[in-house]
């Protein structure tokens, strides 16, 4: 079982700049993939970005540019740089992660709130 933390949410204007990290623990880490996604007030939840266990990045099209994701294996710990940011970013943020390879993801964060104010 795999347990996340999101962190480093908070308030920003227009076109700040917020990372996020998502600590990981109870778990191979390095072997999940791991995405980011979120959810705005009355909004569906969307995905934003995630990272596989070998690297590799990928993103929605909305945030390409200006959402960068990274991990750090060692400190079990996947990151979200977000700048640039649009009222419209704003957010919950959760991480999740997965064994598979494709598919739904198994373990949720509880989100950490984004607030881009105008």
């Amino acid at each position: 079982q795999v347990q996340l933390v999101e962190s480093g949410g908070g308030l920003v204007q227009t076109g700040g700049s917020l990372s996020l990290s998502c600590a990981a623990s109870g778990g191979s880490f390095s072997s999940y993939d791991v995405g980011w996604f979120r959810q705005a007030p009355g909004k569906e939840r969307e995905f934003v970005a995630s990272i596989t266990r070998w690297n590799g990045g990928n993103y929605a099209d909305f945030v390409k540019g200006r959402f960068t994701i990274s991990r750090d294996n060692a400190k079990s710990t996947v990151y979200l740089q977000l700048t640039s940011l649009k009222p419209e970013d704003t957010a919950i943020y959760y991480c999740a992660a997965r064994r598979g390879v494709v598919g739904r993801y198994d373990f949720w964060g509880q989100g950490t709130h984004v607030t881009v104010s105008s």
